[in-house]
């Protein structure tokens, strides 16, 4: 049976598995609600993805099978989520900040005529209303926002913002749940082909170099590019650097960008602005290179140089013998 009033989280995929951005909000949910964590699958039928959500630990899983989640169009994926939340209420539906739960997401808030927040930083409880963290005016405030008259409470977490961890001998209650749910009729998906994006890269980089607007050198960039694969790290930059030819915003960290948490980050010739913390605040180890000790970046990381940021990077280049 179906449990009322719990935390819901939209499963998403990726190719053939369930994306990182699904497992980490059933994490925080675990950790935060009072409620059941329960996951909706809404999956073709030839797909059998239980077992890679149960190991994460949620309390229920909801899956719907049918033909016409294959290649779906994202007004199928809100419809069937429409009529699951309809006739079941939760208390809370959680979505990654994904093209498709960023599509999802708005589509249910308008039908359901519910409080949305996107792009949350964090969440907590407060009994059984949920605040959702996010900044505003241009980053530089935290937003605590509640939607305390309508149900159910509705917010978007952007990948890597919170960790996934397993549960061991988890083992969920699976319900299977049949809707009759027609085929978008002005969209047909002929055909999905994955593409590995540079977002992607860096979002699942265990070891990023990353480049600031005191890192904007020809010679200084190239190095940085050697070094990097010398280290098996991705290349990232902060803003400034995206209005170079040779990178893209794909490769942005912070708040408009793209969120990480590396066991080890580089950053070279970056300060620190508000928007570029909150994008890597979770990295493991991070290392600082700054003409300027009190530029902010230097504040969070753990190791530090002050000086000339060509100057490291020759000497860390025959460190690591490219």
């Amino acid at each position: 049976m179906i449990s009322k009033e719990a935390v819901w989280i939209f499963a998403e995929r990726e190719g053939e598995r369930i994306a990182p951005v699904t497992l980490q909000l059933i994490t925080k949910a675990r950790a935060i609600a009072n409620q059941p964590v329960a996951v909706v699958l809404l999956e073709s039928l030839k797909e059998h993805l239980e077992d890679s959500i149960a190991e994460y630990g949620p309390d229920e899983i909801i899956v719907v099978r049918d033909a016409v989640f294959e290649n779906a169009a994202d007004s199928v994926f809100a419809t069937g989520l429409f009529e699951l939340i309809d006739q079941y209420i939760p208390n809370t539906v959680l979505f990654g900040a994904t093209p498709l739960g960023r599509s999802v997401a708005p589509r249910l808030q308008a039908k359901l005529q519910t409080g949305l927040t996107a792009d949350c930083l964090d969440l907590y409880y407060e009994q059984d209303l949920l605040v959702q963290v996010k900044p505003s005016y241009g980053d530089n405030v935290m937003c605590e926002i509640t939607c305390p008259d309508h149900r159910p409470q509705m917010a978007s977490v952007r990948p890597n913002t919170f960790a996934a961890v397993k549960v061991e001998g988890a083992t969920p209650t699976i319900e299977t749940v049949t809707l009759d749910i027609s085929a978008a009729k002005d969209i047909t998906i002929t055909a999905t082909t994955p593409k590995v994006s540079a977002a992607n890269s860096i979002a699942t980089a265990s070891k990023i170099v990353a480049l600031g607007r005191g890192a904007n050198d020809d010679e200084l960039v190239a190095e940085a590019r050697l070094i990097a694969t010398r280290l098996g790290a991705a290349v990232g930059v902060s803003r400034p650097l995206t209005d170079r030819p040779d990178f893209t915003v794909e490769q942005q960290i912070g708040q408009s960008g793209t969120t990480v948490n590396p066991d080890f980050i580089l950053n070279v010739g970056i300060s620190g602005s508000v928007q570029y913390q909150i994008g890597m605040s979770n990295s493991h180890l991070i290392v600082s290179v700054n003409r300027d000790n009190q530029a902010p970046i230097m504040a969070q990381s753990d190791y530090t140089f002050t000086g000339d940021a060509k100057q490291f990077m020759q000497a860390l280049k025959k460190a690591v013998q490219v």
